[in-house]
C-alpha cells in the first residue's frame, strides 16, 4: 500500500456521439492522487466530469484510456480487489422499497461476498442511527432515513475508501450534522473519504485537500488552505454614523453601498492595506460606528477558478 489511496494517471473518457451528434470527451487526461487517510474534496460545476470520474472509480463506467489504482490495486490487473477497496454513497436513492433496513444491508454485504460471520450489520445500523428502524421496510422510511441507509450500504464491506456523492443534497440540518459526525469518526479510524458537494462551505470545513474539475480537466489540486491563500481579494465592511459621499480611495479599491447600510470596500491585500481605506474615511470626516473584515472563502475561489464570476 502506497501513501495514496487513489492514483489516477492520464484518465480519459469519451462518450460516443448519438445520431449525428459528435463524441463527447468527459475526462481529459486527468492526473490525480488522493492521500490515504484524508478527507478529499472533488468539486466542479455541473457537467464538469465529477460523476464520470466517480463511476469509473466504482467500476460502473469503462474508461477510454489511462490508469487507475485504488488502495494499491490496479483497476485493470486487479478489478475485484480495487472494487472491494471502495464504497460509494450515490446521489440517487437506489433502495429496494420492500426490503427492511437490515435486509438491505445484509443483501448488499452478500453481493460483496462478505461472509455472514464477518458482517457488521448491527454496528452499521447503530452508526447511521437506524437501529430502531432495522425491521422497517425502506418504503416507510423518511427521505433522510433513506439517505442514511445509502451510507450504510456503502459501508457493508468496510472499504478503505468511501465516496460520498452529494450526500447532503436536500437533507435537513440534523441529518447533515449526523452525517459529518459519522464521516469524522470513520476518517479517524483510517478510512479515506472523497466528498463531492455543491455546498462549498461544507467542503471548506471538512476537507484537507481539494481538486476542482472543470470541462473534464483538473484545474487545481491543493490543500484547502493553499487554495484559499491564492485569493488576493479581501473586504472591509464599514458602518458609518451618517451618509457618506465620494471618497478618495487607493487604486484597486472598489466600494459597494449595501442595502443594510454597510459600505463594502473590496481590495487586493497584496497591494492595499485596510489602514489606507480607513485613512481615506478619516480624511473625509466619516464617523465609523462599526467595522469588520471578510476573508475570501472557498466559494470565491471556486467561482474565480472556474471562470463563473
Amino acid at each position: 500500500m502506497s501513501e495514496n489511496a487513489i492514483e489516477i494517471e492520464g484518465l480519459r473518457k469519451v462518450y460516443a456521439g448519438t445520431g449525428k451528434g459528435p463524441a463527447m470527451e468527459a475526462l481529459k487526461d486527468v492526473d490525480l492522487t488522493v492521500p490515504a487517510g484524508s478527507i478529499f474534496g472533488l468539486l466542479g460545476p455541473n457537467g464538469a466530469g465529477k460523476s464520470t470520474l466517480i463511476n469509473i472509480l466504482a467500476g460502473l463506467v469503462v474508461k477510454t484510456a489511462g490508469r487507475v489504482r485504488i488502495w494499491g490495486f490496479d483497476q485493470d490487473a486487479n478489478p475485484r480487489q480495487s472494487r472491494a477497496a471502495i464504497g460509494v454513497m450515490p446521489q440517487e436513492l437506489n433502495i429496494d422499497p420492500f426490503f427492511s433496513a437490515r435486509d438491505s444491508l445484509e443483501v448488499q454485504a452478500g453481493l460483496y461476498g462478505v461472509p455472514r460471520r464477518e458482517r457488521r450489520t448491527a454496528e452499521i445500523l447503530r452508526l447511521i442511527g437506524l437501529e430502531d428502524k432495522a425491521d422497517a421496510h425502506a418504503r416507510t422510511l423518511s427521505g433522510g432515513m433513506r439517505r442514511r441507509l445509502l451510507l450504510g450500504k456503502a459501508l457493508v464491506h468496510w472499504p478503505q475508501v468511501l465516496v460520498l456523492d452529494e450526500p447532503t443534497a436536500g437533507v435537513d440540518i440534523e441529518l447533515r450534522q449526523m452525517l459529518w459526525e459519522n464521516v469524522r469518526r470513520l476518517n479517524a479510524q483510517g478510512m479515506t473519504i472523497i466528498l463531492t458537494t455543491h455546498y462549498l462551505e461544507e467542503a471548506q470545513e471538512m476537507c484537507d485537500e481539494i481538486a476542482i474539475i472543470d470541462h473534464g480537466a483538473v484545474i487545481v489540486r491543493d490543500t484547502t488552505a493553499a487554495i484559499l491563500g491564492r485569493m488576493d481579494g479581501k473586504t472591509l465592511l464599514v458602518r458609518a454614523a451618517g451618509a457618506v459621499g465620494p471618497l478618495d480611495l487607493p487604486e484597486g479599491v472598489t466600494r459597494e453601498d449595501r442595502l443594510d447600510g454597510l459600505m463594502a470596500f473590496t481590495y487586493p491585500r497584496s497591494r492595499v492595506q485596510a489602514g489606507q481605506i480607513l485613512a481615506a474615511l478619516d480624511a473625509a470626516g466619516v464617523e465609523i460606528r462599526d467595522l469588520s473584515t471578510a476573508e475570501p472563502d472557498l466559494e470565491d475561489a471556486f467561482l474565480a477558478l472556474t471562470g463563473t464570476r
